[in-house]
C-alpha cells in the first residue's frame, strides 16, 4: 500500500510529466486510420501495435532500462552523455556522442513547437460535435486553439507553482474519464481484448506491406511524451513516476482498445475519441471537451517547463549562449522562466497552427523529432550497458533500438508531407549550438589568456609600486592557470589594483546537483582565488555564496568582447554575444558594482 507521500509524488508525476502521453488517444486513432481502412481485423492490427508500442518504447526502453542509468535521481540526454563520456576513451568516440547529445537538444526544440500545437487544436476540434457548432470553419478553430495558445505562454512569466498544484488532480480526473470511456465500449465488443496478442501486431504488417510499413510513423503517436519519465526524473524522483506509470499505462490501454471496439461498430467514424464519448454520454460530453481543453494544455506545460529546464542545462554545460533567466518562485528556484525560449516557442507554436490548420495534418509533420530522440537514447543508453559489461541489457536495449530504428524509417515519409517543418525547427538550435561553440573556442583563441606563472610576476612587481584601492574587487575567470585579457589589462594598463583581489572561478561539476565553494590558496599578497562548484542542473544564488563566505566586493570586473570580423559565421556569433547577457548578469550580480572592461577581438 502506498502512503501519503507517495500517493501526493504520484498525483504530482501525472500532472508534470504525463500530460503529453496522456492527451495522445485524442489523435492517434484518428490519424491512423486515414491511412487504412477500418475493417476489424485492421482494428484488432492496429490496436496490438499500438499496445506493444506502450510496452516496448515506453515501458522497457524508458520505464526500465533508460531510469535505471539516472544520475541522482536526474534524467535525459545530457545526462546520458555526462554518464557516457567519462567512459569513453577514444575523442572521435567523445565527438560523437556528444555531436548525439546535441541533435538530441536540437530534435526537442522541434518537438516542443508541435506537441502544444497538435494537442490543443485536436481538442478544440472536437467542439464540431457540439449541436449548434457543426458549421463552425477551421480558420475559427485554429483561432481559438491560438487565443489558448497566446494565454498559456503569457501566462509563464507568471510561474506555475501555484496553478500547478491541480495539474495532478485534474489529470487523474482525465485518465480517469479516458478508462471509463474505454469500459463502455470494450463491454460491447469484448473480443478488443485479443488486441493484447501480438500475433494481430505481426499480422498487420505482414498482409499490408508498405502501407503496414509506413502507418508505423503514426503508430508511434501514441508512445509521444514517453521521453519525459525519463527527462523529468529529477523533478519527481524514479518512484513516483514508475508508479504513477502503471495507472497511465492501465488508462491508455482501456481507452485504446475502447475507441477500437467503437471504430468495429461505427467505421465510418472520424474524430474517433470524441464521438466515441458523445455516443455514450451525451449529456457529459461538453464537461469532456473541456477536461481534454485543459488536459492538453496541461500537457504543454509540461513541455514548455521541459523546455526551459534543457536550455537551462545546455547554458550550464556551456552547450548554448547565456540566456536571461528568472526564478518565478521565491522558494523553489528550479522553477524558471527564459523569455527568449518562451516567446521564439509561441511564436512557431502559431506558425504550425497556421500553416497545417488541422490536427490531421499536423500528425503528417508530427513524430518525427520524437523518432529520432528516441534512437539517440536507445545508441547512448546501449553503449552505457556495453561499456559497465551488463550483457543481458545490451541484448535488449539492441532489441529496442532496432524497433526505434523501424519506427524511425517508417517515418521518413513525412519529410515531404510537412516533416520538413519539424526539421527546419530542430536546424535553428543546432545551428546556434554549432555557432557559439566554434565562436567560443575561436575567441578564446583570439584572446590570448596570460598563463598564471607570468601574471604573478607582473602582479608582484605592480603591487609593490601602485597605490591600492581601498576594498575589495572581484574578478572572474574559468580557468584560474589563464588569466583573462580583460584582468590583465585592468591591472596592468589602467593600473587598477585593489587591496583585496579574488578571483572567482565558478564551474560545473559531472553531478546534476550539489554546490561547494572554498578559498584556494593565497597567490599572492592582496591576491586569493574563490572556487565555487555546482552540479551542472543546480540553480545557484552566486551572490548568497560569496556572502556566507564573508566576501563583501566593493566592485566586479568582468569582459565584454568587442568581435571585428568580415566572417558571416563570426558576425553571427557577434550579434549572439551582443544580445545575450554577460556572466555576471546571468547570475543577477549587483548591477550597482559591475564594471565591463571592453577589449577589441578581430576574428
Amino acid at each position: 500500500m502506498f502512503d501519503k507521500k507517495d500517493l501526493k509524488g504520484i498525483i504530482k508525476s501525472l500532472g508534470l510529466v504525463f500530460g503529453d502521453i496522456g492527451t495522445s488517444p485524442i489523435y492517434t486513432l484518428t490519424v491512423i486510420f486515414l491511412m487504412t481502412t477500418p475493417s476489424r481485423m485492421h482494428v484488432m492490427g492496429i490496436l496490438s501495435l499500438i499496445i506493444w508500442t506502450l510496452i516496448l518504447v515506453v515501458s522497457v526502453q524508458y520505464a526500465w532500462l533508460a531510469m535505471s542509468l539516472g544520475r541522482k535521481g536526474e534524467g535525459g540526454t545530457i545526462v546520458l552523455r555526462e554518464i557516457l563520456v567519462p567512459m569513453l576513451r577514444s575523442g572521435r568516440q567523445v565527438a560523437f556522442v556528444t555531436l548525439l547529445s546535441y541533435v538530441g537538444i536540437s530534435l526537442l526544440f522541434g518537438d516542443g513547437v508541435i506537441t502544444p500545437a497538435i494537442s490543443i487544436l485536436s481538442a478544440v476540434e472536437g467542439l464540431l460535435l457540439i449541436p449548434g457548432l457543426e458549421g463552425t470553419t477551421q480558420d475559427t478553430l485554429v483561432i481559438i486553439a491560438g487565443l489558448i495558445a497566446v494565454l498559456l505562454f503569457a501566462f509563464q512569466k507568471k510561474g506555475t507553482e501555484k496553478v500547478s498544484k491541480a495539474f495532478g488532480p485534474l489529470m487523474v480526473l482525465w485518465f480517469f474519464s479516458l478508462a471509463v470511456s474505454g469500459i463502455l465500449s470494450i463491454i460491447r465488443v469484448p473480443s478488443v481484448i485479443l488486441a493484447l496478442n501480438p500475433y494481430y501486431a505481426l499480422s498487420y504488417l505482414s498482409e499490408n506491406g508498405t502501407v503496414g510499413f509506413f502507418v508505423l510513423s503514426q503508430v508511434i503517436l501514441c508512445a509521444t511524451g514517453g521521453e519525459a519519465l525519463f527527462a523529468d526524473m529529477g523533478q519527481l524522483g524514479r518512484l513516483p513516476i514508475l508508479r504513477a506509470w502503471y495507472f497511465v499505462f492501465f488508462a491508455l490501454l482501456l481507452n485504446y482498445l475502447g475507441q477500437g471496439a467503437f471504430l468495429i461498430v461505427h467505421p465510418d467514424d472520424k474524430n474517433v475519441l470524441f464521438e466515441m464519448v458523445f455516443e455514450q454520454v451525451r449529456i457529459f460530453y461538453v464537461p469532456f471537451l473541456i477536461l481534454s481543453i485543459i488536459a492538453t494544455v496541461i500537457a504543454s506545460q509540461a513541455m514548455i517547463s521541459g523546455m526551459f529546464s534543457i536550455v537551462y542545462q545546455a547554458i550550464n554545460t556551456r552547450v548554448l549562449p547565456m540566456l536571461k533567466v528568472d526564478y518565478t518562485s521565491s522558494e523553489l528556484r528550479s522553477q524558471i522562466y527564459i523569455d527568449s525560449v518562451n516567446w521564439l516557442l509561441l511564436f512557431f507554436v502559431l506558425f504550425v497552427m497556421f500553416v497545417f490548420k488541422e490536427s490531421n495534418h499536423l500528425a503528417a509533420a508530427y513524430g518525427l523529432a520524437v523518432n529520432g530522440i528516441m534512437v539517440i537514447t536507445g545508441i547512448m543508453i546501449t553503449w552505457i550497458f556495453y561499456l559497465r559489461k551488463k550483457m543481458r541489457m545490451v541484448g535488449i536495449s539492441i532489441f529496442i533500438t532496432i524497433i526505434d530504428v523501424v519506427f524511425l524509417m517508417s517515418s521518413l515519409y513525412k519529410i515531404p508531407h510537412g516533416g520538413y517543418w519539424s526539421l527546419i525547427m530542430a536546424s535553428m538550435p543546432f545551428c546556434i549550438i554549432m555557432i557559439y561553440l566554434s565562436g567560443q573556442k575561436r575567441l578564446y583563441l583570439s584572446l590570448s589568456p596570460m598563463d598564471l606563472k607570468v601574471f604573478l610576476e607582473k602582479y608582484k612587481k605592480l603591487s609593490r609600486t601602485t597605490n591600492k584601492i581601498w576594498g575589495t574587487a572581484l574578478f572572474f575567470a574559468k580557468d584560474v592557470r589563464k588569466i583573462p585579457t580583460y584582468m590583465v589589462n585592468t591591472m596592468f594598463i589602467n593600473n587598477i589594483v585593489y587591496e583585496d583581489n579574488i578571483i572567482v572561478s565558478i564551474f560545473r561539476t559531472d553531478e546534476p546537483f550539489g554546490v561547494a565553494s572554498l578559498f584556494k590558496d593565497r597567490l599572492a599578497e592582496g591576491l586569493r582565488v574563490f572556487e565555487i562548484k555546482l552540479g551542472y542542473m543546480e540553480i545557484a544564488d552566486v551572490e548568497k555564496i560569496l556572502k556566507e563566505s564573508g566576501i563583501s566586493e566593493k566592485t566586479i570586473f568582468y569582459g565584454i568582447e568587442d568581435i571585428v570580423t568580415e566572417n558571416i559565421i563570426w558576425k553571427v556569433y557577434s550579434v549572439m554575444k551582443k544580445l545575450t547577457p554577460a556572466f555576471v548578469q546571468f547570475y543577477k550580480l549587483p548591477p550597482h558594482k559591475l564594471h565591463g572592461v571592453i577589449t577589441r577581438i578581430e576574428m
